[in-house]
């Protein structure tokens, strides 16, 4: 049913001398069907909620025994400016590591303002997932983020 063409009886059945041929998009034909051909297969598995939140509880715990988490006050932009995110990331010494920024509630302009560098990610609480969390070098968690994170963790 996946090749395209006609579903007419080829020849007749009997009298021919050779096999019986119902369609022309039989794998015997050229042109037809391949038989067994190859099936699309979706690789994906479920993973229950709890695991998924035990597994950032322990990325977290990982990237604390190694002093990689650091949480600074609330921080906002009058406007996108890329250069005032970089002046940030120097104060914090970061500018040259992986970084991730955990912010409170959704800050346009802070995302747009680190959206263009590639060694700094800027996500919401609840954004926060266990790769993010392990690729990064280190973790900056603004005040604001912090509530949402532990009510996230402790459902």
């Amino acid at each position: 049913s996946e090749v395209a063409g006609s579903t007419r009886k080829i020849k007749k059945q009997k009298g021919t001398g050779t096999a019986r041929a119902g369609s022309i998009k039989s794998g015997v034909f050229r042109g037809g069907g391949r038989f067994f051909g190859p099936r699309p297969r979706s690789y994906s598995f479920k993973l229950n909620k709890n695991l998924k939140r035990l597994a950032r509880k322990s990325a977290l715990s990982i990237q604390a025994n190694q002093h990689n988490l650091v949480v600074i006050e609330d921080f906002n932009f009058e406007s996108p400016k890329t250069k005032n995110f970089v002046d940030i990331l120097k104060a914090l010494e970061l500018d040259t590591k992986k970084s991730l920024f955990v912010l409170g509630d959704i800050n346009e302009n802070v995302y747009l303002s680190s959206r263009n560098l590639k060694s700094s990610k800027v996500i919401n609480a609840s954004e926060l997932n266990t790769y993010g969390i392990l690729n990064a070098n280190k973790i900056v968690f603004t005040e604001g983020s912090l509530e949402g994170i532990h009510t996230n963790l402790n459902k």
